[in-house]
């Protein structure tokens, strides 16, 4: 398999869930990625289940297809050095300042090698005044105004389901890292890449941000719907919920054809989006009133027989078994050193001629010390065992 990121090593210093999902992307598109965790205990992961036979589900997904090494960093540091010479990437996300405390700065190790891409993930960032504060990812959702927008108007603000954080920083930091790469590629340069993880919910938001600063708007908690368009939202049927999302006129004459309320189309609370978005209670009564003699499979047969953007409710669990989920590979079986064969998913950049690897096993803690400092860094058997002797590894 052609791998786009075949002879880029990687010195991976995160841990739990934003960097390790940044660095996780990396090895799946080829690159040799190193990850350095403490002796003995390892990233703070590996204690989060679900577990099988003692091993932790929550680390290995996210540290697929990684060497792994321990190394004491406070001890350690000639041994960074001597790495850094040949890595082309350096990811790290504690809290800003600890690399530098600890000799490990991007200045320091960029004099080691000029062309290091040098990446910090963090929860404000490593110019923010709040940059001394710790956060995780329900903090950066809290703060960023992404809960305020979740959830129902007659409820508390919500979490979004996943760690929206966590995931959207370590893509932003994979984004940036890539463009780095790209610009040394042209210019021969390393740079540092400095992502926050408040400013990446921030951007997530996206619409909600202008209809503020440009129209005005406080955007707050509307539930399932969307703020602008309706129909679009999920709608009860005899046995459970149908999602609708119409946002054309077009496409809702066709709703009200389906429904046989052909006129409705017409009616001045109804006849464009902007005036169904003001009137979605009443238009959600009306739609619910002929759903309830259907059930979810039923109307969604009917709407997609007309186009009308549709689809179910799912849990977790069916959405497992959707057959697109499982004809695009975005649940794959690895072959985990003390848990056996487990479904993980997959990655969803689908590239033609450099497909992602995703199906290699992570490491266990310090399963590739000795082979990557003696045969990757050229350490010497007896160095290695003087540095295992001192606990430094």
């Amino acid at each position: 398999m052609n791998k786009v990121l075949d002879g880029i090593r990687v010195l991976d210093f995160t841990q739990v869930l934003a960097g390790p999902f940044c660095t996780m992307n990396l090895a799946d598109f080829g690159a040799e990625v190193i990850k350095v965790e403490r002796p003995g205990t390892g990233d703070g992961s590996r204690i989060f289940g679900p577990f099988v036979n003692g091993y932790s589900g929550y680390y290995t997904p996210v540290n697929r297809g990684k060497k792994g090494i321990t190394l004491d960093l406070k001890k350690g540091k000639d041994i960074i050095y001597e790495m850094v010479k040949s890595c082309d990437i350096v990811v790290e996300n504690f809290k800003p300042g600890v690399m530098e405390k600890l000799g490990y700065s991007y200045e320091t190790l960029k004099k080691i090698n000029p062309g290091l891409i040098y990446c910090s993930i963090s929860g404000f960032g490593q110019d923010s005044p709040m940059r001394d504060l710790p956060a995780y990812d329900i903090v950066a959702q809290g703060m960023s105004g992404m809960m305020s927008i979740t959830g129902y108007p007659d409820e508390p603000p919500a979490r979004v389901g996943s760690s929206l954080g966590d995931v959207s920083a370590g893509l932003y930091a994979y984004a940036g890292i890539m463009t780095a790469l790209y610009n040394r590629q042209r210019t021969g340069v390393g740079q540092y890449v400095d992502i926050a993880m408040l400013d990446t919910v921030f951007a997530f938001e996206e619409t909600n941000i202008v209809r503020h600063t440009i129209g005005g708007v406080h955007p707050t908690r509307v539930g399932a719907r969307h703020p602008l368009s309706a129909p679009f939202d999920i709608y009860q049927c005899k046995d459970t919920y149908v999602i609708i999302a119409v946002a054309s006129d077009s496409h809702f004459a066709r709703l009200c054809d389906m429904i046989g309320k052909p006129d409705l189309i017409k009616d001045p609370k109804f006849d464009h989006d902007p005036h169904r978005s003001v009137n979605d209670v009443e238009l959600k009564h009306i739609l619910e009133d002929f759903l309830k003699d259907y059930t979810a499979d039923e109307a969604i047969k009917m709407m997609e027989e007309r186009g009308i953007p549709c689809g179910p409710l799912c849990t977790i669990d069916q959405a497992c078994k959707n057959p697109s989920i499982l004809k695009r590979k975005m649940l794959v079986e690895i072959d985990q050193p003390g848990m056996g064969k487990e479904q993980i998913t997959g990655n969803p950049m689908k590239l033609s001629e450099t497909p992602p690897d995703p199906v290699h096993p992570a490491p266990l803690l310090g399963q590739d010390t000795e082979s990557v400092l003696e045969d990757i860094f050229g350490f010497s058997k007896e160095k290695v065992a003087e540095l295992k002797e001192n606990k430094v590894i």
